[in-house]
Parts: C-alpha cells; structure tokens; sequence
C-alpha cells in the first residue's frame, strides 16, 4: 500500500488501484462479469481499471466500484486520492519536455519499468542505463545517433537519467540486478575521463541498497547471455515480460515460453559471474586502465 499518496507517482497509483479494486472485487465474491453488468460499462474497462493501465482513473468510476464492494469510508477514501492523482499528475515521460525524444515503443516500456518491482537487466557492450553517468549517455548518443542536432541529444540524455529516480525514490524503490560482461569495463565511451568516471559512479552504484551488480569475467568462456543484451521486468502481482532492444528497434514479449527462456539465461548468468563483492573488485580494478 502507498502511505503518502500525495507523492507517489500516477503510474504507482494507477497499479496499486488496481490491485485493490481486484482485492476488494475478490472479497465481494464477485466475478467480472457480474460487476460490468452493474456497473453498466464493458469488460475491457473493468480489466484496465484492475490492470493500472488507464491514463486517467475517473472518481465516479472508483465511487461506483466502492459501492458495489461495500468498501469501508477509510478505503473509498484512499482510492479515490490514488483516482486525484491521475488526473491531476502527469507521468514525467508524459510532459512536453521529454515527449518528443520519446518513441512510442519506448514509452510502452516506461510505463512497466515505471511500475516494475524489479529489473533484471544482462549488458554485454555497455553500463546498464539505469547506472549510467550524463557524460557516458551523452558520449552513447552522440555515437549512435550520428547528425542529430544537440538539443535533441539532450533530450535523449534527459530521459535516461530521469529513468534513474526510480532507484532512488522513496515509495518502493524499483530493485535492480544487473550483470555485465567483463568487456564493458574497459570499452572506453567518450574517452578516458568520461570513463573512468563512469566506472567509479558504477562502483558507488554497486553498494546502493536496491541495486546487485555482478560480472561474467573473460575467463567464463562461452555463456547464456551470447545472444545479447536483454531486461527481464517483474512484478508483484503478474507475469514477468522480457523487453529487447537493438537497431532494427525496440520490442516486449509476455509469452511464457519466451520469458522462462530469458528467466533461466539469467538465472545461468548469475551462477557464472562473479560474486558482488568480487565484481566490486574487478570494477575498482579497472578504474586503473583508464
């Protein structure tokens, strides 16, 4: 539950409605089918309500749900301050400082890292993301991104080190397991000050309470993440998704085969790598070369 409403995110609100409102359904005894036919509104809308996965959460909508449930005062109370934040907060992907240097497809993603308990994330080339510097971002983009104007690096820039509150916020921080392939260590992105920088925040960043970094060192040979780099989302109440990304662009897959696939790579991968505090080691040892 989130105690202090008033800060807490719209996607947190919208995802922790939801799973009242299914709690509270199950309590009533009543399925589906029975409350659209009250309620008077489609399927459709009942599971987005219970899935988090409106925009906007309209107070009549959750009012009429709390009468159908018979849900205390103090409960219709918190809902409906989860339903007040939705409409009057935007999620920051949503504002028009960042919207243009976000692609539809990514956007999608935001939302479910927005609401993810966890990141399990495998990097072969380069620092996750989530831990990386502004200079190291900048050095990224302006590689892969060749001829795009500099307000727009900037922007792109923005986004990625705005994904990195999520670490740090106070209401459930998302936890993030990340391992790297030793190369990433050493593959020098903007230079030697930009990356040695770069690897002593990765080291601060491998203390932090939420975050688990391990390496797969070179002598491990040949190892389940070959295949290349990919994001395993969890969450508390629904199935893991595994998100993909490279130059043919970006995609999401839920399919269960798919994610157990993903799921036992990673399992794999921490059973090869190295230990936290080891891999702190070999991150402090490779400030060295830079």
């Amino acid at each position: 539950m989130i105690t202090d409403v008033e800060s807490a995110t719209p996607a947190l609100c919208r995802l922790q409605l939801g799973r009242e409102l299914r709690q509270l359904r199950q309590e009533a005894k009543l399925t589906s089918t029975q409350v659209v036919r009250t309620l008077l509104c489609s399927p459709s809308k009942l599971t987005r309500l219970e899935m988090g996965e409106n925009a906007v959460v309209e107070t009549a909508d959750v009012m009429a749900l709390c009468e159908i449930y018979k849900a205390d005062p103090e409960k219709r109370a918190l809902l409906l301050g989860y339903a007040a934040v939705t409409k009057t907060k935007k999620d920051w992907w949503q504002s028009p400082e960042y919207r243009p240097a976000i692609a539809p497809s990514f956007k999608a993603y935001l939302g479910l890292e927005a609401t993810a308990e966890a990141l399990h994330n495998y990097e072969a080339e380069f620092v996750p993301g989530l831990l990386q510097t502004e200079d190291y971002v900048r050095a990224i983009h302006q590689r892969a991104h060749e001829g795009l104007p500099a307000d727009e690096i900037d922007r792109l820039v923005a986004v990625r080190m705005t994904r990195q509150a999520a670490l740090h916020r106070e209401l459930a921080p998302l936890k993030f397991a990340a391992i790297i392939n030793e190369s990433v260590l050493y593959r020098q992105a903007g230079g030697p000050s930009v990356m040695r920088a770069q690897i002593e925040h990765l080291m601060d960043m491998a203390t932090h309470p939420a975050v688990r970094v391990q390496v797969v060192p070179f002598k491990a040979g040949a190892h389940a993440g070959m295949n290349g780099a990919f994001t395993l989302l969890r969450f508390e109440d629904a199935h893991p998704i595994v998100y993909l990304e490279n130059l043919g662009g970006a995609s999401v897959t839920r399919r269960r085969g798919d994610v157990a696939q993903y799921e036992e790579a990673f399992t794999d991968l921490q059973i090869l790598a190295v230990g936290p505090q080891e891999s702190l080691g070999m991150i402090k040892e490779a400030i060295k070369e830079h």
